[in-house]
């Protein structure tokens, strides 16, 4: 097996408790969240260095302070973003800083959809809320800095601990096992190939056929 795809393999999610990062906006698109200029890589290593790079630096290439991500008082393995998250291209590179970066949830009251299949492919849970519980968690996360936030993905709940306040969200069912075991796509084959053999054995139809 190929070595850059042994070093790529998806980790394991079951539950996170995390302080998170507000990214407070609508539209977020897939040019903003990577720029176009740092697509050169084919491997998905390295690409958290350019997260939002136009809204992190200046034109002086200095960190913009006031940025989330450069904000002190925010840290975490959860991004909060505004609606409509991951629009624009279809540019899987987005997924993949994101979770360079070091998040593993990504929550939004929407999600474009190709995004959103792109980051499930890649380990990355995008969890959808309702509007109103997105803006209880940017108005709680703007009083309180530092709260944690717990998304449990075997029961499909994302709570607010310390607030008793919780909703449930959807995933597609493949989608979560692959998350819950680690496995992506082609692992998933390759662990039902001998299954898969002997279906095609005792079909009329095989590969040959085609």
């Amino acid at each position: 097996m190929d070595k850059h795809y042994l070093a790529e393999r998806m980790e394991k999610f079951d539950k996170l408790i995390s302080s998170v990062v507000p990214l407070a906006g609508e539209n977020i698109d897939t040019d903003q969240i990577i720029p176009a200029r740092f697509l050169k890589a084919t491997t998905r290593e390295g690409f958290g260095e350019n997260l939002f790079r136009d809204w992190r630096y200046d034109d002086k290439g200095e960190k913009v302070k006031d940025f989330p991500l450069n904000n002190k008082k925010y840290t975490g393995k959860i991004l909060l973003a505004g609606k409509n998250f991951g629009c624009g291209s279809s540019r899987e590179h987005a997924a993949w800083a994101i979770f360079d970066y070091g998040f593993r949830v990504v929550v939004s009251s929407y999600f474009a959809d190709i995004f959103k299949n792109n980051a499930l492919n890649n380990g990355l849970l995008p969890v959808q809320v309702s509007e109103t519980f997105s803006e209880t968690l940017f108005r709680s996360i703007e009083d309180k800095p530092g709260m944690e936030v717990e998304v449990d993905l075997k029961a499909q709940l994302i709570k607010l601990p310390g607030m008793s306040i919780s909703e449930p969200f959807e995933i597609n069912p493949f989608k979560k096992h692959c998350l819950l075991t680690g496995k992506d796509d082609f692992e998933f084959l390759l662990d039902h190939l001998e299954s898969i053999r002997e279906f095609e054995k005792n079909s009329i139809y095989t590969l040959e056929t085609y």
